[in-house]
Formats: C-alpha cells, structure tokens, sequence
C-alpha cells in the first residue's frame, strides 16, 4: 500500500498537549448533538470537488453560490460561495470540524483512500479518546476525521488523560484485509458532527459562556490555552483556544471563514431551557426562521436547533 502523504507542516494542535484539571458535569441536555457547520469558500465548484472525492461526502442541496453537503439524508455542511474570499488567519472562528465515523474500520478505510489517492494530511494522532486525522480544505478550513474508542475506555478520565500521541497507523491499517482492494464510497452511514473546535479570543470567557450560560460540561483544559466541553459526559462537542488567536477580533464578513455552528437540543422544552440560562447569564438570542441564534464572546453565530 502507499503511505499517505506525509503531514504537512501546520499549526500545532492544542489537543498536543497533556489535558489537566478535573471535569465539570454539563447542566445542558446528555442528547445535544452539534448539527451541520457552515463555512464561506471562495470557489463552490472546487469546494464540491473536494469534499466529495478527497472527504466522502455528498451534495443533498445545490443553490446559486450554495450548497449543502452531508451524508444519506444527513446535513453536516453548508457551504455559501464568495469569489473574493480569502483566508483570515489571526483571527477567531473555525480551528476544525471533526466527522464522527461509527467504527475504526470506517477510519483504516477513508485512511487508505487517503493514501491511494494521495489526499495531503496535515496530522495522524491518537487522543486516547479518540484516533484522528487532520487536513486542510482548499480555502485552509480544518477538518478533522475520527472515531471515538469505546466510552466504557474513556468515561470519567477525560481531565486526566485526553492527550496526543502519534498514530500507530499500521494498527490502524491493519483493519483492513487488504488496504490497497477496500473500496472508498464516501463517508459511512452513521458520520456525524463529532465536535468542533473554535479559535477563540480568551479561553476563561469562552468556557464561562459555554459552561454557565449554555450549560455544557468542563471536561478538560490546558491552562489557558485551550478547553474542551461536553454534553452528558462526552470528552467534548466544543472545543476551544487561542493558540493563534489571543485577544483576536472575528474575521472580516467576506473572508473564507466560519460562519455558523449549529447546536441540535432534543426537544423545545431543552431550548426552553438554554434560552432562560443565556437570558439569566445577559446573551440576547435572535429569532432567524426556526432557528434561535446566539452569538458567543468570540463573535461566533451559534444556532440552536431542535432535533428533527
């Protein structure tokens, strides 16, 4: 088999370090999911491409200048088209958006896809957690790919031992009976949005607004680098830092950019919920459709949704 391209030189993760402090449990509901990311490219067509041959991914819904993307019937991705975009580096917003797939397997596939195809990485690493890979969309996007080990491994020792190693990628590869023969038909059945992880501008206001005002759980931090909150135990659905991003302001509005988060709640009586702590805490949310939106101190749009 061909080894996969080597990672490309980038910014260091904040997940590269050891995690510390003790987990906080979460107020919010144990079945908020995160819900489709949306993002501002420069060049729909070359967005598409990418995200279907080099990700796995399938266009559900195509506009003029948007699209969304996603797997079977299920949105993980809007994407909306300004030919003048440019990446903003310096800023706040998007870190990565992480694809949850169902099994290990499903990760040693899309891995050996990646190194058939040549698909640039930008990092492997194993989290304890979780096992992870790391690209960089044509419009400098982080995506990360991964699986979650067993909860029953990880369950309650988050704070202590959420942390990097490299990936044992022959382990991994070794799922496959024959790597270079297992066909890639795009991303499994069962992806989900695992997480996602925000450049923020101070990481204790942030953690402030995601723990006291929406509810989510502490589950780990790295001083004031970097924090990582969950719903319901799990290692976390945000995660946050500011390791190119202290004190920054949010991006430019035509930049090649996040441009919203999504936060799925199970029902109306949990958002009924998370709207009176937001109003408790001083967050003023706004009506846009079916959707309730907030914006958190780093100036990124959260919606919150309700599962369907």
């Amino acid at each position: 088999m061909t080894e996969p391209n080597a990672p490309s030189t980038g910014p260091a993760d904040p997940e590269e370090l050891e995690a510390a402090g003790t987990a906080v449990p979460s107020a919010i509901s144990p079945a908020t999911t995160m819900g489709p990311v949306h993002l501002t490219v420069a060049d729909l067509d070359r967005s598409l491409a990418y995200y279907r041959d080099a990700i796995g991914l399938t266009a559900l819904e195509r506009g003029a200048g948007r699209a969304t993307l996603g797997v079977g019937d299920r949105e993980l991705l809007r994407l909306v088209e300004h030919p003048a975009a440019r990446p903003a580096p310096g800023h706040t917003g998007l870190y990565h958006f992480a694809l949850l797939v169902p099994e290990r397997r499903d990760l040693a596939t899309w891995l050996a896809h990646a190194a058939r195809d040549r698909v640039p990485l930008v990092g492997l690493s194993d989290h304890f957690v979780s096992e992870a890979l790391y690209l960089s969309d044509p419009d400098a996007h982080g995506i990360e790919i991964y699986w979650d080990r067993p909860r029953a491994t990880w369950e309650g020792q988050v704070a202590a031992r959420m942390t990097t190693l490299p990936l044992d990628v022959d382990d991994l590869i070794g799922e496959l009976a024959d790597p270079n023969a297992t066909p890639f038909d795009g991303l499994p059945t069962g992806t989900t949005m695992g997480h996602v992880h925000l450049k923020v501008a101070d990481v204790g206001t942030t953690v402030a607004f995601y723990q006291e005002a929406l509810g989510f759980g502490l589950m780990a931090a790295l001083g004031a680098q970097a924090a990582f909150l969950g719903a319901g135990g799990y290692h976390h659905h945000i995660g946050a830092n500011t390791w190119e991003s202290p004190g920054a302001s949010p991006p430019p509005a035509d930049a090649a950019a996040l441009r919203q988060v999504t936060i799925t709640l199970p029902d109306d009586a949990e958002r009924t919920r998370v709207l009176q702590r937001l109003d408790a805490h001083g967050h003023l949310p706004t009506v846009e459709g079916a959707d309730v939106v907030v914006v958190d101190p780093s100036g990124t749009r959260l919606a919150l949704t309700v599962a369907a």
